[in-house]
């Protein structure tokens, strides 16, 4: 699918995630001669993907009209500052699409015209490699139109869900947003304890991650659920079924991860709040 546009797309904040959106667009064909960059602290990979694409980028780029589509991509302690700096170019067919975390759809609306079309997004670090999932939640200014634009600018860069009530995003954030750490510490986990078991550093490292890649893939490609794919690898009485003893005595993993959860969408909430 390539990607259109009625107006120009101002990107704000060109960072990791910034910097992941961009190139998944391109990726689907947006033409950068549409595309305007606002990040005063631009990467030397940005700028240099910026500058080979003709791609306008700098502190505050003069726009030929009003964006069809501003991206925020900045810390959220700046986000309302942003905002009320990028209210003035914005138009009355303009949407604003935020990936700040923590900052509600009232938040962001706060600096903007009265009836401004908000999207408010969650997105998680697998978009820097086109496997991310965004979740997203829209103010009722946001036409079907504008709805779609966003879920085709977040959909270059993985799966896309939407929501219709904002409390989600909280515990969204606390599976999806912070998920990818999680699983991360897993592969930390899973590696010390290979070497505690004899393995050399080294090989017990490629494995964690082998595993744990593979294993992700498998479980998005496949088209069985986790816990049938859990006892397919699971022998009566082998190996893989003695370590399960382990894990799921009491539910040991099972409360860990919904303890960690719990608190994640905890934090979430203070600040949102």
């Amino acid at each position: 699918m390539t990607l259109r546009l009625t107006g120009p797309l101002l990107l704000v904040g060109a960072g990791k995630m910034g910097g992941a959106l961009l190139e998944g667009w391109f990726k689907q064909g947006l033409d950068p001669t549409t595309v305007f960059i606002q990040d005063p602290a631009l990467s030397d990979g940005t700028r240099a993907l910026a500058s080979s694409l003709g791609v306008v980028a700098g502190a505050a780029p003069e726009l030929p009209e009003a964006p069809a589509v501003v991206v925020i991509a900045v810390k959220p302690d700046v986000t309302e500052a942003i905002l009320a700096n990028i209210a003035p170019v914005a138009g009355p067919q303009t949407v604003i699409l935020s990936i700040a975390a923590g900052r509600t759809l009232e938040s962001l609306s706060r600096p903007l015209p009265e009836t401004a079309a908000v999207v408010r997004a969650m997105p998680n670090t697998p978009a820097s490699v086109g496997e991310g999932i965004s979740v997203c939640i829209a103010n009722a200014h946001v036409s079907e139109a504008q709805r779609l634009l966003c879920d085709a600018l977040l959909a270059a860069v993985g799966e896309v869900v939407w929501v219709d009530d904002e409390a989600l995003i909280d515990p969204v954030t606390a599976v999806s947003g912070s998920g990818p750490a999680y699983v991360f510490h897993l592969a930390e986990c899973l590696e010390e304890a290979g070497i505690e078991a004899g393995l050399p550093p080294e090989l017990a490292a490629r494995l964690a991650r082998a595993t744990i890649a593979g294993a992700g893939v498998l479980l998005k490609q496949s088209d069985l659920d986790a816990t049938t794919l859990r006892t397919n690898v699971t022998s009566p009485k082998g190996a893989t079924a003695a370590a399960l003893d382990v894990l799921m005595d009491d539910d040991a993993l099972k409360d860990l991860l919904a303890r960690a959860v719990a608190a994640a969408s905890k934090r979430s909430r203070e600040l949102s709040s």
